[in-house]
């Protein structure tokens, strides 16, 4: 299956019925063209299978202390960063792509772990406590998990107690993505913005907005035609928005000539 297809469906099903790992490949599927999918899935499964003790000490002793799992301090804005299967190979990663990996292990070894999407850095939670998968597997209580929100976000910012509710899977993927839209939006990648996109527009609850970003990708990249068309579409769904979009699909157009 076409994996922009795959992703789509995936995200468009029963969200309890998510399959985190397999929709993170399929993202990662989009940068690596031979990736097999299933392959990876498999080895997660194996992955799994390897720690020691089913319990949340023995999940965490053997990600972060036994096998090293931690963050890419060095390489930071690596776009492999954001994808499970390197990820899973390299062990280094953004926060919130080593916190899927800790939950889908969880998952297969029966000790429930939740992802915490903290603003400006994601977490991970199970009966043992809040645990910061980019500093190693850090154990943090209440009061850590706040330290860490504004060592991030700076000493006066204001912390609630939602920044520490479980995040949803759908949430989830749709902030990979907006992690992988700020890459290569620095890199001026425009083919790789435009995948980006798609998926993120694919998650129900997605701003319509971002199909003008896109078309806008679009015509960077000289389809001006399929630009021109979507902003058009665009129009008829959002009236207030509606003048502003025409004049853009008719400068578009205009490129055409």
């Amino acid at each position: 299956m076409d994996p922009t297809a795959g992703f789509a469906e995936l995200v468009q099903g029963p969200e309890a019925e998510l399959p985190l790992d397999r929709a993170a490949l399929l993202i990662a599927a989009h940068a690596e063209p031979e990736l097999d999918v299933d392959a990876e899935v498999a080895a997660l499964d194996e992955l799994a299978a390897g720690c020691p003790e089913a319990t949340f000490d023995g999940w965490r002793r053997y990600l972060f202390e036994d096998l090293g799992f931690a963050g890419n301090v060095e390489q930071y804005f690596d776009p492999a960063n954001s994808f499970l299967d390197q990820v899973r190979r390299r062990r280094v990663g953004l926060p919130i792509a080593l916190s899927v990996l800790g939950m889908v292990v969880g998952r297969r070894i029966g000790v429930p772990i939740a992802g915490v999407g903290m603003p400006g850095h994601f977490l991970l939670q199970g009966s043992g406590g809040w645990v910061d998968p980019f500093l190693g597997g850090r154990l943090l209580d209440r009061d850590g998990c706040e330290e860490r929100f504004r060592t991030v976000n700076g000493p006066d910012a204001p912390f609630l107690a939602s920044y520490l509710a479980p995040t949803p899977p759908r949430a989830i993927l749709a902030r990979m993505l907006l992690n992988l839209r700020g890459v290569y939006a620095s890199r001026g990648d425009l083919a790789a913005l435009t995948w980006v996109y798609e998926l993120r527009l694919a998650i129900p609850g997605t701003s319509q907005l971002e199909r003008a970003d896109l078309a806008r990708v679009l015509g960077s990249t000289g389809q001006f035609l399929d630009a021109a068309e979507s902003l058009e579409e665009l129009a008829e769904r959002l009236p207030d928005s509606a003048a502003s979009l025409r004049a853009e699909a008719q400068a578009l157009r205009a490129r055409l000539n």
